[in-house]
């Protein structure tokens, strides 16, 4: 499905269980993440919304800089020549490479590609910039946008134009190189689950779905509350590929000339997207309170003769709050009706609402509103620096939870092919099952069924999971290499 510009309103969400597509972009709009714009494909990303992702971006990128990364920025245009250097790569990319052919009313000597990804233009500088092993490693990360000319898109998951984090790292040996992809692969892993509330399983890709150019592919899959899975970051171990064909060479303590080993890793404004179909409901968002721009909403409940008590009660509540590390907004706007603001709040996923009146402040105590559950607790105003924390702190367990058990609970194994299909039709989900590890196995069945294999799952110690001693694979019945994660796909 793509979506499509128009000047409708969104005045109702369409509910999850008629239309999961439609409730997804109606939700996308009505709680202004973002919105159409007159170039197809491309979104504007609302306030809220761009709030919701620099929440996100902070948080990797603190994880990205603890790990020893430094931030960096590269050019957007790539000349059709570097990015030719590398075969696979270019032949990966080129349906979906926007170019540049005139500067002004002059047409250019050489086309330029608007970065699809930074492989040939990174390289191109890093040739220039290692010479010796005292150069290395170099570990580079850059936030910035890509364009890739999608045929097909869906505010943020797919979109023409998007933001992203793309990692470069250039490597002595195969082996550093491999612990630097599977370190950033685990970092996506921990990011997802703490901040996010999202389950994911890491695993390698296959050779048909890994990155164009890369030696190895790995990814974190996510499964949507649709039944769908998300791949929502992804890190590669580049080998020697590009480092060949763009000379970054440097000399060894042996006083060899060697080629560098190189990684590449990121995740996109996608994310946003998931957390979407990951927590949502039938009312909107629900995001999970670490990555949510507001964390409470103070809902003051007054009437003219009150109004300014109640609003510096209120106001009070707001600063001792923000003092305390949280969150908190407080919506004094006296044009809307409590009700109308609690609705607006439980749409836009406000993980808690704070509400307060004459009597509650007569009482010395405010009501408290769970945006996941609903729960209302009654909560001491002179208790709230030492419980909202807490109970914030439990919203988050919680969403990670209930969406790990969903995920749990639509989780298959099947060694029967029959049944592999009955199970992708009807079920949906990931399904667990035995593969030969066939390239033409894989495709027949993504023919056949529009399941494709989301990863080969990964032990604790980072290894690939062998299928068990006698296993047959689902499709060709020959001997079972892995057991691999199928499903449908975003």
């Amino acid at each position: 499905m793509t979506d499509k510009p128009d000047k409708q309103v969104i005045k109702e969400i369409t509910p999850k269980s008629q239309d999961f597509s439609a409730w997804y972009t109606d939700v996308v709009r009505k709680t202004d993440l973002a919105d159409y714009t007159a170039m197809k494909g491309c979104m504007v990303i609302k306030p809220y919304g761009y709030a919701l992702w620099e929440n996100i971006r902070d948080a990797l990128d603190r994880r990205i800089k603890e790990t020893g990364h430094q931030n960096a920025y590269f050019p957007l245009f790539v000349p059709e020549s570097l990015l030719k250097k590398e075969a696979a790569h270019v032949e990966g990319f080129a349906p979906e490479v926007a170019w540049v052919t005139h500067g002004g009313n002059d047409e250019l000597e050489e086309r330029l590609a608007i970065r699809p990804t930074s492989e040939a233009i990174i390289c191109s500088i890093y040739s220039k910039w290692v010479q010796s092993y005292r150069d290395l490693p170099i570990l580079i990360n850059q936030w910035a946008n890509v364009v890739r000319w999608e045929k097909v898109t869906r505010l943020f998951l797919r979109t023409t134009e998007f933001l992203w984090q793309e990692g470069h790292t250039c490597h002595r040996t195969m082996e550093e190189a491999q612990e630097e992809t599977i370190k950033m692969l685990r970092v996506y892993q921990e990011f997802a689950e703490t901040e996010l509330a999202m389950p994911v399983i890491a695993g390698q890709k296959t050779e048909n779905e890994k990155f164009p150019g890369a030696l190895t592919t790995y990814s974190i899959e996510a499964m949507m509350s649709d039944g769908k899975a998300l791949q929502a970051g992804t890190s590669h171990n580049l080998g020697q590929h590009f480092s060949k064909m763009f000379d970054i060479i440097f000399e060894d303590e042996d006083h060899e000339r060697k080629h560098v080993w190189q990684t590449s890793w990121g995740v996109s404004t996608r994310l946003v997207g998931g957390v979407i179909m990951t927590h949502g409901d039938e009312n909107g968002l629900i995001l999970p309170p670490r990555i949510a721009p507001i964390q409470v909403v103070i809902v003051p409940i007054f009437k003219a003769s009150n109004r300014d008590a109640v609003l510096s009660a209120a106001a009070t509540v707001q600063s001792r709050l923000k003092a305390a590390g949280v969150r908190a907004h407080l919506d004094d706007r006296d044009t809307q009706t409590p009700g109308w603001k609690f609705n607006e709040y439980e749409m836009k996923g406000v993980p808690l609402r704070l509400e307060i009146g004459p009597k509650d402040i007569e009482k010395q105590q405010c009501v408290l509103a769970r945006r996941d559950t609903r729960e209302k607790i009654f909560c001491p105003l002179a208790a709230l620096e030492e419980r909202l924390p807490g109970l914030l702190a439990q919203i988050q367990t919680d969403m990670l939870e209930r969406a790990r058990k969903f995920r749990n609970d639509n989780t298959r194994k099947t060694s029967n092919y029959d049944e592999f299909m009955e199970l992708i039709e009807k079920e949906r989900g990931f399904i667990l099952a035995p593969w030969c590890g066939d390239t033409e196995i894989e495709l027949l069945i993504k023919d056949e069924t529009k399941a494709t294999i989301r990863c080969i799952p990964l032990d604790a110690a980072s290894e690939l999971i062998p299928a068990a001693e006698g296993a047959t694979c689902i499709r060709s019945g020959r001997p079972a290499k892995y057991n691999v994660y199928f499903a449908r796909a975003y």
